[in-house]
């Protein structure tokens, strides 16, 4: 079991590697290193690990990717997301012969890191979007520019639970742009804003 798992993590970077989103690289290994740190711990389980690693693979896959111009709302865009990673993290799964228990596993946790549900779930949850502040918001800005990145910010800062927001309050870029952008999507969403009002 343990070379299988070493080749499904292995597989999962190969495919990550070739995104065509830039910060997916190094997004995937920080919501690892986040669900390590939450965890308190190094032995998170094999599965929570698998899926930290792979959350994001559809992304990486543009054949396969879903797309956000598809959904006219983005909770139902994420939850789509969600699925569709579930399913390509499967085949690699599969291929390198991954127990069906952990397989299973993994795919229940990919389909909930968007929204939580349970410990499991919710730590996945918390890692992925401390991981967002901290990697892929600077990325984020460049591509979508500052209302969406501040509205994405906001619905970010409010998925977290509430006893992780202060790492996402303490994050700080090399811009003051940027650092503005966190503050004030932090008080807006602290203070109600509604994410359409952003």
């Amino acid at each position: 079991m343990i070379n299988s798992i070493v080749r499904v993590k292995q597989a999962i970077e190969a495919v990550v590697v070739e995104s065509s989103v830039p910060e997916d690289p190094v997004h995937s290994k920080n919501t690892l290193a986040w669900l390590l740190k939450l965890k308190l711990k190094p032995d998170a389980d094999e599965a929570l690990q698998i899926a930290a690693l792979g959350h994001d693979i559809e992304r990486a896959i543009d054949r396969r990717k879903v797309r956000r111009a598809d959904f006219d709302d983005y909770d139902e865009f994420k939850a789509a997301h969600a699925r569709n990673s579930a399913l390509v993290l499967k085949e690699i799964m599969q291929k390198c012969r991954l127990p069906t228990a952990i397989s299973d596993d993994v795919c229940r946790l990919v389909c909930r890191h968007e929204v939580g549900g349970d410990e499991r779930s919710n730590l996945l949850k918390d890692a992925d979007s401390i991981s967002y502040f901290e990697v892929n918001l600077p990325f984020y800005f460049e591509r979508e520019g500052y209302a969406e990145t501040f509205r994405r910010t906001i619905w970010g800062y409010r998925r977290l639970s509430a006893g992780v927001r202060h790492f996402a309050r303490s994050i700080t870029y090399e811009t003051d742009s940027l650092n503005s952008l966190l503050r004030e999507a932090v008080m807006a969403a602290d203070n109600g804003q509604c994410e359409q009002d952003a």
